[in-house]
């Protein structure tokens, strides 16, 4: 497997010669280089990748779409280095880069931008993941990826890498409308675009999508729905120009969540295999029947959530980039984007999945017996629990229903930069000031439900009664909180993060050698207020009520969890700390460069931070000061190889992280170091019809410290495949494209204990393009064509005595066809 990956090298689709989105091609270009090889991503200025001493790849609009991805995550998956675990739907999905960890969920040491800026400021604040807010459509140009290096220097909170969706800005007068729809699964959407001058100065890009349908798993309902507007206006002038743009997103979308799945065989030799009625990769522990989650809102008021929300992001956003070039040779680059950001995230979590026996016995003592709360059968006697849909199980399901009331942020980056001549070289400088403020205003109002375990949508709540005749259950409502997880977690948050950030780079460049270090100071504060029954104090968090209103105390209605209005805690804290970075690239022929680079760069702890013992809940200040920085040290070092048809690069990289970190589901905090070292390979090759992109990362990490846990030190962290690899062979013959994208790893450990493991996978997603007449093309794509299971991750360390294991995997096969016009 390794040989095969070292075989491949790495997924970098060269992208066509057209605008680049942070600056124009025009400035940016050195001269005699072709503008695809310029990256303007997380670097002081747009620079060649030969001359470059940082790692970066790129993919364009086109091979994005030939890999069919259902999400943006599923489109990180071809990016070297970058382990993306697309298996949550259109977001929510764990991002993480060359061996740095995933302790929780989200992004957290890689910033997910657009045209420059972050789509947040911290890529995992809980239930808000960067990802949820951001879509891939015909706007964007290319998707550029930068690992390591400078993005330690030049944005914040992001030291191991910066992923840039770049947008078309109409430089190319033209756009495309497109229909596409699922062959197998319900999903119809309609994409168009459309860019070019409005004078000879003056130039414009707009576009965006609408879809609707049940989505790649069948949840009995239309699970995905919305869509985005982007557009943006480009004047030109002399020495520079200005843009002005603007995005409205408001889409709906399943998030999956976790589901079961039965494993036999051992922990390090496990088989995975669908329970008997239940798809792990075609279906969820959704339903038509399980729309309404009965709860609280933030003010503790009686209110009903509807499911079918998902992962619903509303996003307004504005900004304006600008560069300039003022007298004596200095430029200035101006980037400002202010963003109104809500919505929902609410989905349904399996707290513990048992035999429907073992459930009611637990639930209601011996002797309790079952009933159907709704659906088709509502009222009915379960009259053989262990018969049950041919698997005899059942689910304690808490509703994560969280209100994302204000995730809004506004940043600003500014700088100032200059080349001087220095006789057989030229210096650059850069100085520049990043601000951003992020607000973090979202409520937890979870509710425990019970539910049987079936596929396609067709899941129904359920009751139990005790051998005396109580219900326990009210509407197959356990408990209107937590209840299955201790009551706990009934929390709002309300805090703003300040961040200021000046920083300044100087580049030496001769014919040859080019020589680059940076520095930046980010410091900031975070403000506010936080409430919760977590929060402990004397805070109570679970009273009785009559949530119903027919003037009685249900079982159920003991177990209400409210938010401590009237005792909340002060968040109020302060947090800096220093990054650099130091590279050298040499061009030992006019084809083959080789680099080096070592850097520090550090992450701001945001809201996983709260709710721990790092924070004082009577002032509000840090009780631990090294809780609110996690610093990652990093050194890398390659070869460069561009010829003709053919590319290569190869990077070495060695890595130590810290961490500091808290985990919803687990309610678990974390605190330890970690130690990663491996080879990241890339390479693009094409001869006539045919042509090969292709990449593999081999990575060794393990756990050096732990605060909380020792016993897991030496161990290899959790969901870490020690080879990851990518490819795609592609056939172009006269009209027809037909090709495949080929994504596989090697297995790893569900959990840091290091005993049950996630085998390993390889998807193959294909893909065919026909264009009969000009401007006319009609594809069919197949994403995960042989229907693989692909475990991403697991709740369980280990296989439980029931062989039910909790785990999310990728999405089934999905066929879809389209039909696109050029105009």
């Amino acid at each position: 497997m390794k040989a095969f990956g070292i075989l491949l090298a790495t997924t970098a689709l060269v992208m066509p010669a057209s605008a680049l989105a942070q600056s124009d091609a025009a400035d940016a270009q050195p001269a005699g280089t072709d503008a695809s090889e310029i990256i303007v991503t997380a670097v002081a200025r747009g620079q060649n990748k030969l001359d470059s001493s940082v790692s970066v790849s790129s993919l364009s609009a086109e091979a994005i779409q030939q890999s069919a991805p259902r999400s943006v995550a599923e489109i990180f998956r071809n990016i070297p280095g970058i382990r993306s675990e697309s298996s949550g739907g259109e977001g929510n999905a764990n991002i993480a880069v060359r061996g740095l960890p995933v302790a929780s969920g989200g992004a957290k040491f890689l910033q997910l931008q657009e045209d420059g800026l972050p789509v947040l400021e911290y890529g995992d604040i809980t239930f808000g993941n960067a990802d949820i807010f951001l879509r891939a459509d015909f706007n964007v140009q290319r998707v550029e990826a930068i690992r390591g290096g400078s993005a330690s220097t030049f944005a914040s909170n992001s030291p191991g890498g910066v992923i840039n969706l770049i947008s078309k800005t109409g430089e190319t007068e033209g756009g495309a409308i497109q229909a596409s729809a699922g062959i197998d699964y319900s999903d119809y959407r309609l994409d168009v675009d459309y860019g070019g001058k409005l004078a000879d100065d003056l130039r414009f890009h707009i576009g965006g999508f609408y879809r609707q349908g049940t989505g790649p798993r069948a949840a009995g309902y239309d699970g995905n729905k919305g869509g985005q507007v982007k557009v943006n206006i480009t004047k030109d002038f002399a020495g520079g120009y200005i843009r002005f743009y603007g995005k409205y997103l408001n889409d709906r979308a399943i998030g999956y969540l976790p589901s079961p799945v039965r494993v036999t065989g051992s922990n390090s030799d496990p088989k995975y295999s669908n329970i008997s009625g239940f798809s792990i990769n075609q279906d969820t522990l959704h339903s038509r029947y399980i729309t309404r989650n009965v709860t609280l809102d933030g003010n503790n008021n009686p209110v009903v959530d509807d499911i079918r929300d998902g992962q619903h992001p509303v996003v307004k956003s504005f900004g304006l980039e600008s560069q300039v070039e003022i007298a004596d040779g200095w430029q200035v680059t101006e980037r400002f984007r202010y963003s109104d950001v809500s919505g929902r995230f609410i989905s349904n979590f399996p707290a513990n999945v048992d035999s429907a026996t073992s459930i009611a016995a637990a639930m209601g003592g011996v002797g309790a017996t079952l009933s159907y709360a709704n659906g088709p059968e509502a009222g009915q006697a379960i009259a053989n629990p262990s018969a049950l849909n041919g698997n005899g199980l059942l689910a304690q399901i808490v509703v994560f229903d969280t209100k994302l009331n204000s995730l809004n942020n506004v940043t600003n980056d500014i700088r100032l930069t200059r080349d001087f001549d220095m006789g057989s070289g030229k210096l650059g400088l850069t100085v520049g000031f990043y601000k951003s403020r992020q607000t973090v205003d979202t409520e937890w109002l979870w509710t425990s439900l019970l539910s049987d375990v079936v596929g396609g949508g067709k899941a129904a709540l359920v009751n139990v009664r005790s051998a005396g005749g109580q219900l326990v259950t009210q509407d197959g409502v356990y408990g209107y909180g937590a209840s299955y997880f201790g009551g706990c977690c009934r929390r709002s948050y309300n805090v703003d993060y300040n961040t200021n950030a000046p920083f300044a780079s100087l580049s030496w460049t001769s014919d040859k050698l080019t020589l680059d270090g940076s520095i930046r100071y980010d410091f900031g504060d975070a403000s506010g207020s936080i409430a919760g029954a977590d929060l402990g104090g004397g805070r109570v968090g679970t009273i009785s009520r009559d949530i119903n209103g027919d003037g009685l105390i249900s079982n159920a209605e003991t177990r209400v969890s409210v938010i401590p209005l009237t005792s909340p805690a002060p968040v109020n804290y302060d947090f800096n700390y220093w990054s650099y970075s130091l590279g050298a690239n040499y061009r030992l022929t006019p084809d083959l460069a080789l680099f080096a680079r070592y850097s520090r760069g550090g992450r701001a702890n945001a809201d996983r931070l709260l709710f721990g013992p790092a924070v004082s809940t009577v002032d509000g200040h840090l009780v631990d000061d090294n809780a609110a920085v996690d610093i990652v040290k990093q050194a890398e070092g390659g070869v460069k190889y561009r010829t003709g048809g053919l590319a290569l690069y190869a990077t070495a990289f060695w890595a130590r992280t810290e961490e500091q970190n808290f985990e919803a589901t687990t309610q678990r905090f974390v605190d330890r170091k970690y130690r990663a070292y491996g080879l990241e390979l890339e390479g693009s090759y094409r001869a006539g019809i045919f042509s090969l992109t292709a990449g593999g990362t081999w990575t060794k990490s393990k756990i050096v410290s732990d605060a909380l846990t020792p016993a897991v030190v030496g161990n290899v962290p959790r969901r870490q495949a020690e080879f990851v690899f990518q490819a795609t062979p592609q056939v172009d013959v006269g009209p027809v494209t037909v090709g495949a994208n080929v994504i596989g790893t090697t297995s790893s450990y569900a959990q840091d204990s290091d005993q049950l493991k996630l085998p390993g996978y390889t998807t193959v997603n294909a893909f065919l393009q026909y264009r009969p007449i000009e401007r006319v093309q009609l594809s069919l794509n197949a994403n995960n064509l042989f229907n693989v299971k692909g475990f991403t991750e697991a709740e369980e360390g280990a296989i439980p005595a029931n062989g039910i294991v909790r785990a999310r995997s990728i999405n089934g096969r999905t066929i879809s066809a389209a039909v696109r016009v050029g105009f």
